[in-house]
């Protein structure tokens, strides 16, 4: 699918959650209903835009740990988002210039983007695909990605801020299963997550409310439920903990949890 094609499916007046996210990150590729769903979930919860911006430093911590530490070259990050600094390839193919991505989301303003996601190192190679999270055999059975990774190696699947648009019916735990399977052992699970855990229970009943007022379908979970999403793996340390915690840099001061409340976990597949 070329830019043009994806110019026609955007629907301005809905919003949208990488176009959502892409304004409280300070970007400008969104639109009215993408702001006016933004705020009001920022009126009841007025860190979000922390929120996003520790979610993302979450991100690149993880995918440096990975590549750095871990040895992985492979990466699927499901969910991408709009472009912005420091996105998986950069992290990855600047530690490591062989790294392989397959970026994946289903919007197709981010599809407009894609060719900033696609400025690969020499030795490395990028690849998008226009696809939603509910079809993961798609995902994993695409031409693209196929070309690109390598099933029967390691490789580092990226769930990153995504699995709270996926409410109970769309059987969240079963879709991590459905793209985890394939994946070679040595392989590793990255995911982050909003929770209420750190709210009491009057901000949580205004964030929920806020939530249903967005115009987004959104399923805050709480570190059993999250941690569920990882049955059977092993947890890097510190295990599952707040995104601001997972192995902070130490020259930083890092927000508190509970102005975050964003889970997150890092996990090996066997």
């Amino acid at each position: 699918m070329n830019s043009d094609s994806a110019a026609e499916r955007i629907d301005t007046t809905k919003p949208h959650p990488a176009r959502r996210y892409d304004y409280w990150l300070g970007g400008k590729d969104n639109f009215a209903a993408d702001r006016e769903s933004a705020d009001a979930v920022a009126e009841a919860f007025p860190t979000v835009q922390l929120a996003a911006v520790e979610n993302r430093n979450f991100l690149r911590r993880a995918t440096a740990y990975l590549t750095a530490e871990a040895g992985i070259r492979q990466f699927l990050d499901i969910g991408t988002g709009l472009p912005t600094a420091g996105n998986v390839h950069e992290i990855a193919q600047g530690i490591a210039p062989d790294s392989r991505i397959v970026y994946v989301d289903n919007d197709p303003i981010v599809l407009m983007h894609a060719r900033d996601l696609l400025n690969s190192s020499p030795g490395g190679r990028t690849t998008y695909l226009d696809a939603d999270l509910r079809e993961p055999r798609r995902i994993l059975e695409h031409p693209d990605l196929l070309a690109t990774l390598d099933l029967s190696k390691p490789v580092a699947l990226m769930v990153v801020a995504v699995m709270h648009f996926m409410t109970d019916d769309n059987h969240p735990y079963e879709l991590i299963r459905q793209l985890t399977e394939p994946l070679a052992p040595g392989s590793f699970l990255v995911m982050s997550h909003a929770t209420g855990d750190y709210l009491d229970e009057e901000d949580l009943a205004r964030t929920t409310e806020a939530n249903l007022r967005s115009g987004v379908p959104f399923r805050l979970r709480s570190n059993a439920e999250f941690a569920k999403f990882f049955d059977g793996f092993t947890l890097v340390p510190p295990g599952i903990t707040a995104v601001t915690l997972w192995r902070p840099e130490e020259y930083r001061p890092h927000p508190r949890p509970e102005a975050v409340s964003m889970l997150s976990g890092v996990a090996r597949i066997p």
